[in-house]
């Protein structure tokens, strides 16, 4: 088998997740690869390598949340490694953002996650490597190779290691029923759906719990917690159904607006959340409820098994 040598494989880190890369490459056995970033007066930044990519197996971790110059970032990293002869590129994104625009759900609007799929294509990525995007197809969006990679394999361990009895599975939202569906089963419990409807974006006008919560220990799970308004609401109705307790799940911590102050309020017992978003010192101390698990091995892994050449399909206990 034609492996890929350690010193022919790098790992850099974009600004949003720079901590995040650190601990990959540290748990890959390699130091960080240095970048620097210019500025301009304007505002206009420009990222550069210091030090030769020439014939490289290039790493670039960034997670592309809010604000869009993560996006760009990320994508003048792919530009920069392209044009300094790089071998391959693969473009680590913890967090896929502009993922839940992946069809047209009304007239006259994008598809911002096809688009991103254009750009990075167009930068020039050779394999994209991402973790529970907001939609499966986003997969196929792509031209390259997507390793599609799901924190089941962070949570599971953590939901057994609490020795939770009666149990339940909950899904905020029928979208995310096939993801609570496949932990329940893995876990042989019980399953509990809220349906909620919404007029807007982020607002909840009403919710129902489809299932029985009564007397039970409720696990929310879900890809993402953004406003925290659906979380904390379907928290409040399986405690007016008689839970015993409610905590929540998410990968990404996107925590936007007054979402750390509802958690904190919020009948949760705890959200644990993935570090593919920083949550940062600041919403941490707004909401000691929220804990983190880290990504950085699992991503550590992977990495290792792509350079050589090896299966990765270990890593999806569910999918």
């Amino acid at each position: 088998m034609d492996h890929i040598e350690a010193d022919n494989a790098k790992i850099f880190g974009g600004t949003a997740t720079r901590d995040l890369a650190g601990r990959i490459a540290d748990m890959s056995g390699q130091k960080l690869g240095e970048v620097t970033m210019s500025r301009f007066s304007d505002g206009e930044f420009q990222p550069s390598y210091e030090e030769t990519v020439r014939g490289k197996v290039v790493f670039i971790v960034q997670s592309t949340m809010p604000p869009t110059e993560n996006l760009f970032e990320l994508l003048l990293l792919v530009d920069a490694a392209k044009r300094a002869s790089a071998r391959t590129i693969v473009a680590v994104m913890p967090y896929f953002g502009f993922a839940r625009q992946d069809r047209k759900d009304k007239p006259r609007v994008s598809i911002g996650a096809k688009l991103v799929a254009n750009m990075l294509t167009a930068a020039g990525v050779d394999r994209v490597m991402t973790m529970d995007l907001h939609a499966d197809q986003i997969q196929g969006f792509f031209e390259v190779p997507v390793d599609h990679l799901f924190a089941s394999s962070i949570f599971l361990p953590h939901i057994e290691s609490l020795g939770l009895g009666n149990l339940v599975i909950a899904a905020p939202d029928t979208g995310g029923t096939k993801r609570a569906s496949a932990y329940a089963k893995h876990l042989g419990v019980d399953m509990a759906i809220c349906y909620k409807q919404r007029k807007v974006a982020n607002k909840v006008e009403s919710m129902t719990v489809i299932g029985d919560v009564s007397g039970k220990n409720v696990i929310l799970l879900d890809d993402m917690v953004d406003t925290a308004g659906t979380l904390t609401k379907a928290a409040a109705m399986m405690m007016e159904q008689g839970a015993t307790s409610v905590r929540a799940m998410c990968t990404h911590a996107v925590l936007s607006g007054n979402a750390c102050q509802r958690i904190q309020e919020s009948a949760l017992l705890e959200l644990i959340v993935t570090d593919t978003i920083p949550v940062g010192e600041e919403k941490q101390r707004t909401a000691p409820k929220i804990k983190q698990l880290s990504v950085a091995r699992l991503f550590a892994d992977v990495i290792g098994r792509v350079r050589q050449h090896q299966s990765i399909s270990s890593h999806f206990i569910i999918a």
